[in-house]
């Protein structure tokens, strides 16, 4: 159970929460949202005008709304904004934008009663998934379009998948019944929320679904540095490459913190190893693609240190507008701003986004030289033994150059882009949500990319231990990758189905398995 405080949230918690954890909210978060809902109490009793509460929104800023009709404009705001389209989000993505938004809410500054918002965490509690269609955020003001789908289903509006109460984490096989929301709320034995003053625009302005999507990302990344510098190690060996180059020398001297870190890694998973090369004066150096691994993902490394900064920073601050604060006679005032613009992490998702475009693009490079028998050191072409009769690898390196490709297109920095929304009120948008789509997008590719590497690396260092012999040695980090592949993967022997293996190690890739099986010795 994950104890939301508003204020230490982290990226992994929301993980957890992802994968089925449970939520509640701390006191101080509760006396915290309640001293805020008195707040935008204490200004209707005042009669003042204050965005969002007596007003419209946007570009209605400058319409005054009836004491009697605010809550009926919080309900309109709400229906009136759930315009996504495209596929839906997946389950996990949909509870972690949920346990963001809660965050976010919990610190008290949004207007916002206690009890709406435990009514999010009871969605989780139920097992109701609101619906969320990808695409309709232009990252400002914040995710206006996913987050109304999310609000719609608290009213008894919208979609959602109905999976009833979890008795384990992750026990749900399948991603539920898809009802119409009052239906899954009625299912669930749940009253719609009648929303009030202030909580629809509490509930939809601001980056949680952004911030969701991106630290999944940059958890997905994480795990698939490591996993790259594993399998470029396995490359090494298959290649009959040098440890020269991973001398620690070179690298305190051009000391960039993430290239010193990854030259250690590959020094510990390449220990004990005798695929290694032997120094021979006439032949010192390797490829950049291997002899550059650390500069080049040691580079890729800060791009998802800096996204896992920005991201830390976002999942505890408030994001939405207006926000409700006290002057120090303890009278409530309405502040207006742009916290729920997206740039932080749409910065940062392109970025990321970047780097790991460019951690395919060099493992492709790698997949090549594997399967090039001019580039190989005396690896049979395209690693089988029956070439011509059999094609082996040829086509693995194929599918490896589409996805680099592909990559180079979601490349492009989508907050570079900008188109004015809400008659020229809302006249710079971020575009962050579709950074992380490309992100995302870009990950899954890079995963794929760099399982193929890994599959080739192994099916060469089968091929090479056949010239060395039988008594030859991986390194001890590469040892336990190789291991770990082959409970999956076989040496392939003579041309087979193939997909079905690339699908596998992308699996032991994508899942953590092959970082785990490796243990501290990859960092």
């Amino acid at each position: 159970m994950i104890t939301i405080t508003g204020e230490h949230l982290t990226m992994e918690e929301v993980a957890a929460v992802a994968q089925g954890a449970g939520a509640t909210l701390s006191p101080e978060a509760l006396a915290a949202m309640a001293r805020s809902w008195e707040g935008v109490q204490t200004l209707l009793a005042r009669g003042e005008i204050a965005y969002g509460i007596t007003t419209g929104f946007g570009a209605f800023k400058g319409r005054i709304i009836p004491a009697h009709e605010v809550a009926a404009l919080q309900r309109n705001l709400v229906l009136s904004h759930a315009v996504g389209v495209g596929p839906l989000l997946d389950t996990a993505a949909v509870r972690a934008a949920i346990a963001v938004r809660v965050n976010t809410l919990a610190m008290g500054y949004s207007g916002i009663r206690p009890q709406t918002v435990e009514a999010l965490l009871r969605l989780l509690e139920a097992g109701i998934i609101p619906c969320i269609p990808a695409y309709g955020s232009v990252g400002a003001s914040g995710d206006l379009a996913p987050l109304a789908h999310i609000a719609c289903v608290l009213i008894g509006e919208g979609e959602a998948l109905y999976q009833g109460e979890r008795s384990s984490p992750g026990e749900h096989s399948s991603p539920g019944e898809r009802l119409p929301g009052g239906e899954a709320l009625r299912r669930a034995g749940l009253e719609p929320v009648t929303l009030g003053a202030k909580e629809g625009l509490a509930l939809i302005n601001g980056t949680a679904v952004t911030t969701a999507l991106g630290t999944l990302a940059t958890l997905r990344a994480e795990n698939l540095m490591r996993a790259a510098d594993i399998t470029a190690a396995l490359t090494v060996e298959a290649l009959r490459g040098t440890g020269a180059a991973f001398d620690a020398r070179i690298h305190l001297v051009r000391p960039h913190p993430r290239q010193v870190d990854t030259a250690a890694s590959m020094r510990r998973l390449l220990a004990g190893s005798t695929f290694l090369r032997p120094h021979d004066p006439r032949d010192i150096q390797d490829a950049y693609s291997l002899r550059c691994i650390p500069q080049v993902h040691g580079a890729v490394r800060d791009t998802v240190a800096y996204a896992r900064w920005a991201l830390e920073i976002e999942l505890n601050a408030v994001t939405d507008n207006p926000l409700i604060f006290f002057d120090a006679e303890g009278n409530p005032e309405v502040v207006s701003g742009g916290n729920f613009h997206a740039e932080p992490v749409g910065l940062a998702m392109d970025y990321l986004k970047l780097g790991l475009t460019d951690l395919g693009n060099i493992s492709e490079r790698r997949t090549a030289r594997l399967v090039d028998e001019s580039l190989s050191r005396g690896l049979p072409p395209f690693l089988t033994r029956h070439g011509g009769l059999e094609s082996g690898f040829m086509l693995a390196q194929y599918t490896a150059a589409a996805l680099a490709s592909q990559n180079k297109v979601l490349a492009h920095p989508s907050t570079a882009d900008t188109i004015t929304t809400s008659a020229n009120t809302e006249d710079h948008v971020s575009m962050a949500t579709n950074a992380t789509h490309h992100t995302l997008a870009v990950i899954e590719n890079v995963e794929h990319i760099v399982a193929i590497e890994l599959l080739a690396a192994a099916q060469g260092v089968e091929l090479r231990r056949e010239q060395l012999g039988a008594a030859a040695q991986l390194g001890q980090g590469t040892a336990a990758a190789y291991a770990c592949l082959r409970e999956r993967v076989p040496f392939l022997e003579h041309d087979t189905f193939l997909a079905p293996y690339i699908e596998a190690a992308t699996e032991i890739l994508s899942s953590g398995a092959l970082v785990r099986a490796v243990g501290n010795v990859a960092t």
